[in-house]
């Protein structure tokens, strides 16, 4: 997938504000942004929904305004909500999804067979959809997008309000397709999920890419090695921040805390416990893809 100045409009608002962004064959890519930086809008003109409305866009070698219906033919789509068959069983929902795309009725039950094994739902084969619990719905949904042996999965959002087993063993399932070869394309707002999936990110804010590379390289660049989370009672840190100023490469102040970006954060606390810091908890742990995001896209909630 290659887009070049990529733009889409509705009518004077401009979700998605020329955008560059180059997806290779079998890699897990990822779009992150908070709500409203045009990560779905983007999605959509990828999948072919949605036209895009100025700029450059190839998907698997095709011209969307073009090829649209040749593209969704080799595409897997997961969209944010699961939209099943409730009243139809586990089995039934792969055999009349595959049906769609044109394949011979021996083709659709073999390839349901394999892919309830694949997504662990054997046993559930002949049950009806809507007595599952999330993460089996969720995982039957990423089985009917691969009925067609799409060449590239878009993944909206793909483990949201699942519980950590469901949410683990949904990456396991990813990971072992991207090794098959099959391109991932995901937007998550779970960070650690980013870190697990994706080989390459851009995170986007008000319809721009602020930024992109690996999440290695994206915490290396815009945070430390290390943050050390001093919390105190509310208002209390606001006379230790002039103690600690120093310590770190960047501090943060937060209602309830500070927060010290540095490569080495027990060098840090242990100067700051000797300065007079005494706050009422201290965490010392790695930089994550979240304080990047944090940082790029600012804490202010947005609806």
């Amino acid at each position: 997938m290659r887009a070049r100045g990529l733009v889409k409009r509705f009518g004077d608002f401009e979700a998605v504000r020329g955008i560059d962004v180059e997806v290779r064959r079998g890699e897990a890519f990822g779009f992150l942004g908070p709500n409203g930086a045009g990560k779905s809008s983007t999605m959509r003109m990828i999948a072919c929904v949605s036209p895009r409305s100025a700029g450059e866009l190839r998907v698997l070698d095709m011209d969307p305004d073009v090829d649209g219906p040749r593209i969704r033919a080799r595409l897997g789509v997961v969209p944010q909500q699961d939209n099943l068959d409730t009243e139809l069983t586990v089995r039934q929902n792969l055999q009349v999804y595959g049906r769609y795309f044109g394949l011979s009725r021996a083709h659709v039950r073999a390839r349901a067979a394999e892919l309830m094994d694949f997504a662990q739902l054997t046993e559930r084969a002949d049950d009806e959809v809507e007595p599952l619990s999330g993460g089996m719905k969720r995982r039957l949904t990423i089985a009917r997008s691969l009925v067609n042996d799409p060449e590239l999965l878009l993944l909206d959002e793909p483990t949201t309000g699942l519980d950590p087993q469901a949410r683990h063993l949904l990456w396991d399932r990813l990971f072992r397709l991207k090794q098959t070869g099959v391109t991932l394309i995901v937007t998550t707002h779970y960070m650690d999920e980013a870190e697990q999936l994706c080989d390459r990110l851009v995170v986007m804010d008000g319809g721009r890419i602020v930024a992109e590379g690996s999440p290695a390289e994206l915490i290396r660049r815009y945070s430390s090695r290390e943050v050390v989370e001093l919390r105190f009672p509310p208002g209390g840190q606001d006379g230790a921040v002039h103690r600690v100023r120093d310590l770190a490469e960047r501090v943060e102040v937060l209602p309830d805390r500070l927060l010290l970006y540095a490569d080495d954060g027990e060098g840090a606390l242990a100067t700051a416990h000797q300065r007079g810091v005494q706050p009422v908890a201290t965490l010392v742990r790695r930089s994550t893809l979240e304080d990047v995001f944090l940082r790029l896209t600012g804490r202010s909630l947005v609806d």
